[in-house]
């Protein structure tokens, strides 16, 4: 089975396709500066030299078709067709209190992708763009989320709520995160 794993953010996309039988990276890349001059996607399978395209890519569409064309390429490419692609992953900044799990993509997760941009303005419309990308230009592939927020979703209330009216909470949404000493300690 081979897993295609997509991260957009504000202005790049990094991926990365799996083999999921074994785990193994079958190959990576990264797009630069999507929506800016000197956009490029470096394409790296292992063994290979890297395959570099510098071309203008306007949007988020513009640089998933590029990185499919890699996959695909006669010179460049690991697969032969898109067909062998089972899935597309995505990574998502934020899904709040309502996305909590690896969830399929529906019309109702992409709204609510959508409605958590208040709190992610660079990346979740970047994450949107990509998912939507992915459904037009590979259609019939299942495509799922993986929201950054979902790990701070096993909290008890008692360590995320607020001292503040409840009311508050739900309106908002207002909660705290979970942050590690650890990662304090090395900040």
């Amino acid at each position: 089975m081979k897993i295609l794993v997509i991260n957009c953010g504000s202005s790049s996309l990094k991926y990365q396709l799996m083999n999921m039988d074994d785990e193994s990276v079958i190959c990576k890349g990264l797009v630069e500066r999507i929506g800016i001059e000197g956009s490029k996607l470096t394409h790296k399978v292992e063994g290979r030299e890297n395959f570099v395209v510098e071309e203008a890519m306007k949007n988020h569409k513009d640089a998933m078709k590029h990185v499919f064309d890699a996959l695909v390429s006669k010179e460049h490419g690991v697969v032969a067709s898109l067909d062998e692609i089972d899935g597309i992953g995505h990574r998502v900044l934020h899904g709040g209190d309502i996305i909590t799990d690896s969830t399929l993509v529906t019309e109702d997760v992409k709204k609510t992708i959508e409605k958590f941009i208040c709190f992610g303005p660079l990346h979740n419309p970047a994450n949107l763009m990509g998912i939507e990308a992915c459904e037009e230009l590979v259609k019939g592939k299942p495509n799922v989320v993986v929201m950054d927020t979902a790990f701070h979703q096993t909290m008890p209330a008692k360590n995320y709520m607020y001292a503040i009216d409840y009311d508050l909470y739900e309106k908002y949404r207002l909660r705290k995160i979970r942050v590690s000493t650890e990662l304090l300690i090395n900040i």
